[in-house]
């Protein structure tokens, strides 16, 4: 099997690497002449570069995000830089910009392109595949691999998540003089597009990413990097879970350690014990560092300030409660109330005495001094492989005690659901309700009402059959009676199914699941569950998710154990 071709030496990741570079976004087509912008009221010509980044916030009219003053100023003040000084002498004010004419002339385009003939279809398809075959692969030691992300992003207005404060903000358009290109020596070097150049190309086969840039608004490094089903992806994917399985065998002891060191003389290990214990039972993240107003005000474990928690002796009903409420990674919320064990909660008031709001509460720990300490009691050990961990055991533990042999597909879906809910909820993954959420949920129900009322009718059948029955005794009228009760069967198993799908629809309109489905659960766990109790694994993974978790369907039978 391609997973077990020889290993390379140590940090050498490939000996061959070619491909074409990134496919650049295609450059800005202006608006038609009829198509205009209005400041306070009158018609005012662009020019081109101010009239492109006006298009973006020109489309997003009708999202939440253009209510929001963080958005707006931050866009109007991007906005505001990249104009001519005329058009700055007249554009003041953003109430007075009228973008509707721009934003209806995209709604049209979208609604136009979705009702374009199928063979219009067909060709545009046709020229996406092209482009996918020429810039979509690359050759790794031989094999033709697929490569994930090979276009570099538009440029466009930074969303952010969660209450971002850089959101509004004008995301530039990549050029090939920002791009770092990465290949093997004696590869055909890619051509960068005419009369432009890269800003360097190197030879480092120590790193798995094809070329890379630094982009505007976080200052951050993105990466073209092979397609999840690549062998090097999988065979990361398939390192990440097996660290994690080793885990399961020493935990008991890291457990047992720190709950030693909650007694400890020393206030920098009873820290790092308060803060492990976190990471293990919430399984909260480690919280990096970050610079000084580099992005917005988030933290995990290690960074906590007073101000993050809470401490109630007592609290609905329960003993040494801990209220947590901050924002986690892309600022969104963590609120949860935890009954901790008598020296944690005694431990956190030791660490809260005599400090402010803004102090941190672990003032005597970084995430470095904590990863060393678990470096120190496992090969591999930092504290997001906990996450995973728990992660995998509650989804394989969750499985066990959910799953009805008995229950039909549908039945047992629900439950795997269920349980990848848990560990949904367990990793604080949220997401805003879907804004067809309503509509969906209106439309299942109605199918419900009109399943129930044929349900109804067949019942009605079959007891007007089984009277004739009654009457005649014949063998014509036992057959009616079969074929009616078949029929009412088949309608009662699909009035089961819109049920499950609505209980399953209304569960999980505030949780995102695929966020753990495809990072801390280990897909053999699904796989393994799939194959014992006969469920097709593309009930469970798309496409695409099949071609990233070949190994694990490869690899799993059903007795897999995490």
């Amino acid at each position: 099997s391609r997973w077990e071709e020889e290993k390379k030496e140590d940090g050498v990741k490939w000996m061959q690497l070619e491909h074409r570079g990134p496919y650049f976004v295609p450059p800005y087509e202006p608006l038609p002449e009829d198509v205009q912008f209005y400041y306070d009221g009158k018609p005012l010509k662009l020019s081109l570069a101010t009239e492109e980044i006006a298009t973006f916030y020109a489309k997003m009219l009708n999202h939440e995000y253009t209510t929001k003053e963080i958005f707006k100023n931050n866009f109007f003040h991007d906005w505001r830089k990249e104009m001519t000084s005329e058009e700055q002498e007249i554009i003041q004010d953003l109430d007075k910009c009228d973008f509707s004419e721009i934003h209806k002339y995209f709604v049209d385009k979208n609604e136009a392109r979705k009702a374009l003939p199928k063979e219009e279809k067909q060709k545009l398809k046709e020229e996406a595949d092209k482009i996918q075959e020429e810039y979509g692969y690359c050759i790794l030691d031989g094999h033709r691999e697929k490569i994930g992300n090979f276009k570099t992003e538009p440029p466009g207005l930074f969303r952010g998540r969660g209450e971002h404060p850089k959101m509004g903000m004008l995301k530039k358009r990549i050029m090939p003089e920002d791009v770092i290109i990465n290949c093997s020596r004696d590869s055909k070097i890619p051509e960068p597009p005419e009369g432009h150049k890269w800003k360097e190309v190197r030879f480092d086969n120590t790193v798995t990413w094809l070329a890379s840039w630094t982009e505007n608004i976080q200052n951050t490094l993105k990466y073209i990097m092979l397609n999840p089903s690549s062998k090097l992806k999988g065979e990361k994917d398939w390192e990440k879970y097996e660290v994690a399985r080793r885990l399961k065998d020493v935990v008991h002891t890291i457990r047992a350690q720190y709950r030693k060191d909650w007694k400890s003389k020393e206030i920098k290990k009873r820290q790092r014990a308060v803060a492990l214990y976190f990471i293990d039972k919430l399984a909260l993240r480690a919280g990096n560092e970050k610079e000084e107003g580099e992005t917005a005000d988030t933290v995990g474990c290690c960074s906590l300030r007073v101000e993050h928690i809470q401490l109630h002796p007592q609290l609905d009903g329960q003993e040494n409660v801990v209220e947590f409420d901050f924002l986690g990674k892309d600022s969104i919320r963590y609120y949860n109330k935890v009954s901790v064990e008598k020296p944690v909660f005694n431990n956190l008031r030791l660490f809260m005495k005599n400090k402010d709001p803004t102090d941190d509460l672990f003032d005597q720990l970084t995430t470095t001094f904590l990863n060393k300490h678990l470096q120190h009691l496992m090969d591999g050990l930092t504290a997001k492989v906990f996450r995973t961990y728990n992660a995998s055991i509650t989804l394989q533990e969750q499985l066990k005690a959910l799953t009805n042999p008995e229950d039909n597909v549908a039945g047992k879906l629900l439950s795997y659901n269920r349980a990848n809910r848990a560990v949904a909820i367990l990793c604080n993954h949220q997401r805003s309700v879907p804004k067809t959420f309503a509509r969906s949920m209106q439309v299942l129900q109605e199918k419900i009402d009109t399943k129930k009322k044929q349900v109804e009718e067949a019942q009605e059948e079959v007891k007007k059959a089984e009277d004739e029955l009654k009457d005649t005794k014949d063998a014509k009228a036992e057959v009616n009676v079969e074929k009616k009760k078949k029929l009412l069967k088949r309608l009662e198993e699909q009035l089961a199914k819109l049920n499950v799908q609505a209980t399953d629809k209304e569960e999980n309109k505030q949780i995102a699941l695929g966020t753990s489905k495809l990072n801390y659960l280990d897909p053999r766990i699904s796989v393994a569950w799939c194959k014992k109790f006969g469920i097709p694994i593309e009930r469970i993974y798309n496409k695409t998710q099949r071609e990233k978790f070949a190994w694990a369907i490869d690899m799993a039978g059903e007795d897999f154990e995490f």
